[in-house]
């Protein structure tokens, strides 16, 4: 392992009911919120009655910004910046999934931001301070619960990038009732389980050797999901279930499965510029991206991938070489990912290889990347291709 030191400021309040702590999370002085949601899915659950009947216990203003997108746009950011300044909003709330939060955050920083937001996102300034937050989760698949990174899109120019500035971006709290999800539709359902296996899988794949701890708990949480996504998928309405993928995506990305070590992280970048062109559901993408990867980079360390494929996916390893048994690992992901209705390649979107040019140009915007093995523009070219 690396030298590490590990800090997450985000109070996370998990359990049925667990809304009612929300009066009491906001901070002193709090006059002034502003809710932030998606499509309106939270009026026809019931979670935005919930919220507001707490909001209005507490005694404050609320103010709300609407239509957050899947793959939340610049404009979006821009609009809820322009309430932030001109309203002067003390307390933003995020209530939805990884989408809304991602946006919250970008606002949040934003709106203490004299330049434009777009400038945070591409690292071209860094924020020096941030209207607080906290986030009421409806979504499991992303853990920007729990995390600083944010996703955001500029529409205008094709490009879609992370970015994050602890703690600005670190939410305040965040209170995850499993019911909240009970409502997910099965395809959502099935990208937030794709999603979070994705941000476990490129955490597992780094360079330093000697992470038994870490390896043991990533293979760990892996195989609940595996064991608890097909029943999740026959029962939709399972607490029980609904609870089990719900903690599991917000462990999967809270920084405890990274600690003294960098995770990989190259397909997430081809995906968001796959999506930035596109406007793909992101673990739609990564579905179909990350095996292709993983062929890629078989190479790089077998040793590795091997032991994936006998820990997660219970590959027999008698009589084969470490190759055979990565490459049966791989195609285990792969059924697997099937089995449970997730795409496999990019036909299932309609995407040709007519803009790949556009899409590896918009990968190598900030150069090579990877941590496990860095990925130049020929790379990038190759998995596209087999992803077709």
């Amino acid at each position: 392992m690396e030298s590490f030191t590990f800090y997450n400021p985000t109070k996370l309040i998990f359990g049925k009911d667990q809304i009612q702590q929300l009066p009491d999370q906001l901070p002193q002085n709090t006059k002034k919120v502003l809710m932030v949601y998606g499509g309106g899915s939270i009026k026809k659950n019931g979670v935005y009655d919930q919220v507001m009947e707490q909001l209005n216990k507490a005694g404050v203003e609320v103010l709300e910004l609407t239509g957050v997108e899947p793959n939340p746009k610049l404009t979006t950011v821009h609009e809820g910046v322009k309430i932030c300044k001109e309203e002067n909003i003390d307390f933003l709330l995020a209530v939805g999934g990884g989408s809304v939060i991602d946006a919250t955050k970008t606002i949040a920083t934003g709106a203490k931001y004299d330049g434009d937001a777009w400038d945070l996102v591409t690292r071209q300034a860094t924020p020096t301070d941030a209207v607080p937050f906290g986030t009421v989760l409806t979504l499991a698949a992303t853990g920007s619960e729990m995390n600083a990174g944010s996703v955001i899109t500029n529409w205008e120019t094709n490009e879609k990038y992370g970015w994050g500035y602890p703690p600005f971006t670190n939410p305040n709290f965040s209170i995850l009732d499993p019911t909240y999800t009970q409502s997910v539709p099965r395809d959502q359902t099935i990208y937030g389980m794709v999603d979070m296996m994705t941000h476990m899988f490129e955490q597992y794949f780094h360079t330093p050797t000697q992470s038994p701890v870490q390896d043991e708990m990533i293979e760990g949480v892996l195989r609940t999901v595996i064991r608890t996504a097909p029943k999740l998928l026959e029962d939709l309405e399972s607490y029980e279930h609904r609870e089990t993928i719900l903690y599991a995506g917000t462990i999967a990305l809270n920084g405890m499965l990274q600690m003294g070590y960098r995770g990989d992280w190259a397909s997430h970048n081809i995906e968001h510029a796959v999506s930035a062109v596109y406007d793909i559901p992101h673990a739609g993408g990564l579905a179909i991206l990350f095996p292709n990867w993983m062929k890629h980079n078989l190479s790089v360390n077998e040793d590795r991938f091997a032991q994936l494929a006998t820990n997660v996916f219970g590959v027999d390893a008698e009589g084969k070489s470490t190759k055979q048994v990565a490459e049966e690992g791989i195609q285990a992901l792969r059924d697997f990912w099937t089995s449970i209705g997730a795409p496999e390649t990019l036909r299932d979107y309609d995407i040709s290889d007519e803009k790949f040019d556009t899409i590896v140009d918009r990968a190598m915007k900030r150069g090579p990347f990877g941590n496990f093995n860095k990925l130049h523009d020929e790379d990038v070219e190759k998995i596209l291709e087999m992803s077709k």
